[in-house]
């Protein structure tokens, strides 16, 4: 009897306990909002019981005798909040496992009582605060993964006690704190990445745990702010197990290390870095070493690079250095060699015995010369080839065509002549072919298109001396989306049936004629002109009235207000007394200047060179012409000396005082000395641009703004070509070299939705240095936004406006990801918008990369005067524009969209906010956002009711602007706004 009593009192034990984890269970399936598979809140039912009390079919979950022991819920699409105060009843729960959901809440101290976890991961959702300090209690922890979440702060003290554990990952959150304070903690631990976070310091794991030393497999601190030598104490230790260390987008400094003792590693990353000196060639030797890929791009590294013998190495990127010399002369088994962006010379032959391994060559900007080799057909895996803005001559050779594999061709910006091989347009491999901005002629071979073609996606043609008609057969290329054959001398009519699949377009600077096809008269009107004087566009809008002094304001600083108080003061003290001397002057000037305006000009006055010394105007004197000859620079440059015959000034009839006041800000900003004779290097990146020192020095021109990079000009040539001409101030551009190879960088970017770097002049003074461009015709998104006159241009739709974000997010996503770089001063006023397509065109591009660091602090604060400064730049003595800074740039840009103010505005009778993102953010976290949005795209609805996507919007806006760590980056966020259906 006894005997089954006690029996009986067990089964009621075991029912309790069953019963106590079905209610954890249950109290957690409350917190869940929605479960997009259908899968949780369909099955977990307390009615589906084992008779041990388990859980039935619950889905996710496992048990034994009668105690959830495994919760597995990843990539369900679930949303809400999670309780972790629930599943600490779950006292045998071994695993915990939620990844690729919407679950947010925070981790709290309670999580003590999971003493049996195993494995814990929470990676991919919305979890915030801290790591709780409980959580290093859990001494069985195998597995910690809390990657992708919004969680922050320092991480506590107590990982040297997990003595179980193997697996770390903490990446892409906003932890902060010293990173050799978490490392050194760590004992036998294989794999931890703490990429894509706040950490600082040094990486000096000289003094961590030995067993750390010798246990770590896989080490990821890249997107840090880690600083210092890598691995100052003692040299680099001795990793018994290191596969893959990756410490890429720092602020590392000093040499690359040897890593000679280090035999197992597979990967090393250290691309983003300010790492010097030369090249480790032990890296790339035959060795004991296991090397498979070797990233050290976009640093400061100097010298040769010697030939590969490595048998292991597979991928090696020594791209954007300053690394010299020839060409390795082999590439061991490589299958992937990026050497672009260097300063590599001599024959391009020496790529003829690379072998048969590699399969992506890049050398683009770099010094190259010769010719592309017709003795070699080894390439039968290649599948790019990418040579642009290099000085190569001669023609396309046939064996070109026999390539295999190849789908990817650039070989623009160089001297190739000769026809082109129809070969190229019958491969049912090439997805893009890029041959611009050369010499090649002839005919577009149309009786190579022989048959529907849909590989091709992108073919580029422009900017070289091709004639003819434009061939039907072009038709046939039925996935292409980008196009451009534009600079070039093709005539007759555009075909009817180019596939609807184009979404980037170009043919202008042509002699075609006729009537635009319906298909394509989507595109704006400078898809098709200048050139083309018989073309017909069907409604295509006349240029904006008063555009010279609209376009003055769309390049010019915008300092309507500042987002710090302080700052306010001091621009409106000092604008209002450099406002009153500019007026005196300006009157002065002119009562003098009258008497001398030259009637050869018909009334525009002619500046002499006293009148530019003075600095009477702002003026600027270039006489440059192309040529091969320099071997200082990787463009084709010729000095010369010209008779100075200044560009005859222009001055706009609505000259305002604004303009006044911009055009005095900087006294230096204004006077340009000129000399009776110029003697200085023109560097064009553009062929098309053909004209002669005589032809820019008469030159009419009118200055049209003022920057904190100096004075504006625009320029007509005599060719009809209109330039936009900079003249940067003195004192703020980087020396010569440096300022070439940067420039060189800037001016091989391309894009729809750029206004791309055409050439610069680099004179003898100081102050005799120009950045050249396309001078684009269109109004500033800030005056659509912000301009005085509203009525002189047509309001924009909600839809406009997401069509103006996505266009600048699709831009900065290529520039963040193709060429690594920021554009660094994104703002209204450098948005042009033409119409009437709403076609967006950033400018000003990267410009920082040219300056020193006086000229970009001066950037930087007046990106602050603006609004546009992210908070982080405040608490760093030499803030530099980073991806991170444009994200945030961007999301201000958003909001003036979503709001119509500019990012400046200060709310009136509201104190605790400066800027219009405070104000935003503040309205938001009192949930009256909708209060924030423009009357203009509300229309007629009301609050309550808000135009479909609005919202969506305004929260991804609100995500840019969060602090740096937990900023998306361009990619996710130009994906996410194409999400939005408005």
């Amino acid at each position: 009897m006894r005997s089954i009593c006690f029996v009986l009192l067990l089964l009621l034990v075991e029912l309790a306990v069953g019963e106590s984890d079905i209610d954890a269970l249950l109290e957690l399936k409350k917190g869940i909002q929605t479960d997009t598979s259908g899968k949780v809140l369909s099955t977990w039912d307390s009615n589906s019981l084992a008779s041990d009390g388990c859980p039935k079919n619950w889905y996710g979950i496992s048990c034994s005798n009668g105690h959830v022991t495994s919760i597995t819920l990843n990539g369900l699409g679930l949303v809400g909040e999670f309780n972790f105060p629930a599943i600490s009843k779950l006292q045998m729960l071994l695993n915990l496992s939620l990844s690729n959901n919407q679950f947010n809440g925070t981790i709290g101290k309670e999580i003590d009582s999971l003493q049996s976890l195993k494995s814990l991961d929470l990676s991919c959702n919305l979890f915030g605060g801290s790591i709780p300090s409980q959580l290093t209690s859990l001494r069985n922890l195998v597995l910690v993964n809390i990657s992708l979440n919004k969680m922050e702060g320092e991480i506590p003290s107590g990982f040297g006690s997990m003595k179980l554990l193997k697996y770390l990952d903490l990446h892409s959150n906003g932890f902060v704190g010293d990173v050799m304070g978490l490392l050194a903690q760590l004992g036998d631990v294989t794999y931890v990445d703490l990429s894509c976070n706040g950490f600082s310091g040094s990486l000096d794991l000289g003094i961590g745990n030995p067993d750390f030393i010798s246990s770590v497999q896989y080490l990821n601190i890249s997107n840090n702010n880690l600083t210092g030598p890598l691995f100052p104490h003692d040299g680099i230790p001795y990793f018994d197990n290191l596969e893959v260390f990756d410490a890429s987008d720092n602020h590392f400094v000093g040499n690359v290390p040897s890593f000679s003792f280090v035999v197992s590693l597979r990967v090393i990353k250290l691309r983003n870095n300010q790492l010097s000196g030369a090249l480790p060639q032990g890296l790339l030797q035959e060795s004991s070493m296991i090397l498979s890929e070797l990233d050290l791009s976009h640093n400061q590294l100097e010298g040769p690079v010697e030939s590969i013998s490595s048998v292991n190495l597979r991928s090696l990127n020594l791209s954007s250095n300053r690394l010299s010399g020839p060409l390795p002369a082999r590439i061991g088994h490589c299958t992937v060699i990026d050497l672009s962006n260097n300063t590599f010379t001599g024959n391009l032959s020496r790529t003829q015995s690379w072998g048969n391994y590699v399969e992506v060559i890049e050398l683009s900007s770099n010094e190259l010369t010769g010719s592309l080799p017709n003795q070699t057909s080894q390439f039968l895996r290649l599948t790019s080839l990418r040579i642009s803005n290099n000085l190569l001559e001669g023609i396309l050779p046939h064996v070109l065509g026999t390539y295999p594999e190849l789908e990817v061709i650039d070989f623009s910006h160089n001297k190739l002549s000769g026809f082109l091989l129809p070969s190229l347009f019958n491969s049912t491999k090439l997805t893009n072919i890029n041959l611009s901005w050369n010499n090649f002629s002839g005919t577009i071979p149309a009786d190579a298109i022989t048959r529907q073609n849909y590989s091709l996606l992108s073919l580029n043609l422009s900017h070289n001396a091709f004639m003819g008609p434009l061939p039907p057969e072009l038709g046939r290329f039925q996935g292409i989306v980008y196009l451009d054959l534009s600079s070039n001398l093709l005539e007759g009519g555009i075909p009817n049936d180019l596939p609807n699949t184009i979404t980037g377009f170009n043919v202008s600077y042509n002699n075609l004629s006729g009537v635009v096809p319906q298909s394509l008269q989507r595109f704006p009107s400078s898809s098709f002109h200048p050139g083309n004087d018989l073309l017909v566009l069907p409604n295509e809008a006349p240029s904006p009235k008063g555009g010279n002094d609209l376009n003055f304001r769309d390049h010019g600083s915008h300092t309507k207000s500042a987002n710090r108080a302080a700052l306010i003061a001091g621009v409106v003290g000092g604008v209002s007394v450099i406002a009153i001397l500019t007026l005196v002057i300006y009157l002065r000037v002119h009562q003098e200047g009258n008497k001398a305006i030259s009637t050869e000009t018909g009334g525009k006055k002619v500046l002499s060179s006293s009148d530019i010394e003075s600095g009477n105007q702002p003026a600027t004197v270039s006489s440059v012409v192309p040529s091969p000859k320099d071997r200082d620079h990787p463009e084709s440059t010729r000095k010369v000396d010209v008779v100075s015959s200044p560009i005859s000034m222009t001055p706009s009839v609505n000259t305002s005082p604004a303009k006044l006041r911009h055009q005095s800000e900087n006294a230096s900003a204004l006077k340009v000395c000129s000399p009776d004779k110029l003697a200085g290097d023109l560097h064009l990146f553009d062929n098309s641009l053909k004209f002669t020192p005589e032809e820019l020095s008469s030159a009419p021109a009118e200055a049209v703004g003022m920057s904190c990079h100096g004075t504006l000009y625009k320029a007509v040539l005599s060719s009809g070509h209109v330039l936009a001409v900079k003249l940067l101030k003195e004192g703020i551009a980087k020396g010569r070299k440096e300022f070439a190879r940067e420039a060189k960088k800037l001016g091989n970017i391309r894009h729809p939705n750029l206004v791309s770097l055409q050439g610069f002049y680099w004179g003898p003074k100081e102050h005799e240095k120009l950045i050249i461009s396309k001078y684009i015709n269109a109004p500033s998104l800030a005056l659509y936004l912000h301009g005085t006159d509203q009525g002189a241009l047509p309001p924009l739709s909600l839809a406009d406006r997401q069509k103006v974000a996505l266009d600048v997010a699709c831009c900065l996503t290529y520039l963040h990801t193709e060429s690594a770089i920021p554009h660094g001063n994104l703002k209204s006023t450098n948005i042009l918008i033409e119409v009437p397509n709403i076609n967006v065109l950033l400018t000003d591009y990267s410009l920082h990369r040219l300056l020193t660091s006086a000229g970009t602090a001066e950037q930087v604060l007046n990106a602050g005067a603006l609004g546009y400064l992210p908070p982080e730049f405040t608490s760093t003595s030499k803030p530099c524009p980073s991806l991170k800074s444009d994200v945030y740039a961007f999301g201000v840009i958003l909001l003036e969209l979503l709001t119509g103010r500019s990012s400046a505005d200060i709310v009136p009778g509201n104190p605790e906010v400066v800027d219009l993102s405070e104000w935003v953010s503040l309205m938001a976290a009192e949930n009256r956002a909708v209060e924030c949005f423009d009357l203009q795209i509300l229309g007629t609805e009301s609050r309550e009711s808000l135009p479909k996507g609005l919202d969506s919007m305004l929260q991804i806006a609100l995500k840019c602007i969060l602090p740096a760590a937990e900023r998306p980056d361009m990619k996710m966020i130009f994906e996410e706004l194409s999400a939005i259906q408005v």
